[in-house]
């Protein structure tokens, strides 16, 4: 590296005449190239420690992944529910105009996959901000930080249609979740689908006309409760006992008449 460098200088000293003013330049331009390309190796190695460890909290298998340039932007794009493929768009910047477009396009869906990766480590949307502005201060926060992985959030609009959407599976890295389609035509993506276990409530007051011939379906595992019981009869009134016998006539007083003795 340093041969390359002092062949430079060299050069660019030959051109100036090797006058004062044209070594001086050289110096200058080859100690700029030494600390571009430390600053440009140092970002580097952080950046992949930082990828690394989001890496682990996402459940990603291999540390080497995230040491390996480009392929390490591609998880990060499917972590972040954005097609990982896309990643080689960064090469067409070289174009005139065009590549200029593209570097736009580019910046924006990286921004978009930060987005997605910071609300699965319970990051508020605002935290992106800090993406665009100091991503290498925000893969820190959030490769440090005690947040974890969470890929149990609402999908992306993007997740079933669009040039956006990541539908790779590769080993060692965890799909996620993917919406499934509302029921019906026209529905949106992911959403409108039943809940489990979720029934609308009746609306109050209201029962429909009973209709002859026709009786409801019955429903998985419930049972009509049974019709209450017809009320008992009344007891019946007691038994009044009877009456007792009457008491024997009392004996008369005076004493009957001998039938053989006259009348007086």
């Amino acid at each position: 590296m340093f041969s390359f460098i002092g062949d430079v200088s060299a050069a660019i000293a030959s051109s100036y005449n090797y006058d004062g003013g044209g070594a001086a330049a050289a110096a200058f331009w080859a100690i700029y190239a030494i600390f571009i390309f430390v600053f440009a190796v140092g970002g580097y190695v952080l950046s992949a420690l930082f990828l690394m460890k989001i890496f682990e909290k996402a459940g990603v298998e291999g540390k080497w992944r995230a040491w390996v340039p480009y392929y390490n932007l591609m998880i990060f794009f499917k972590l972040g529910d954005v097609s990982p493929w896309l990643v080689f768009a960064s090469l067409l910047t070289w174009i005139p105009v065009l590549g200029w477009l593209v570097g736009i396009g580019f910046a924006i869906v990286a921004v978009l996959a930060a987005w997605r990766v910071g609300l699965k480590l319970q990051k508020d949307s605002v935290w992106v901000i800090l993406y665009v502005f100091l991503s290498l201060v925000w893969l820190g926060i959030n490769a440090f930080d005690k947040s974890r992985w969470n890929p149990n959030i609402a999908p992306a609009s993007w997740a079933n249609n669009g040039f956006l959407a990541d539908r790779t599976v590769w080993q060692g890295i965890p799909v996620q979740p993917r919406p499934a389609a509302g029921p019906g035509y026209g529905a949106p993506q992911g959403y409108g689908a039943p809940q489990q276990g979720y029934a609308p409530p009746a609306p109050q007051g209201y029962a429909p006309p009973a209709q002859p011939g026709y009786a409801p379906p019955a429903q998985p595992g419930y049972a009509p409760g049974a019709p209450p019981a017809a009320p008992s009869a009344p007891p019946a009134a007691p038994q009044v006992p009877p009456a007792p016998p009457a008491a024997p006539p009392a004996a008369p007083q005076t004493p009957p008449t001998d039938p053989t003795q006259p009348p007086a």
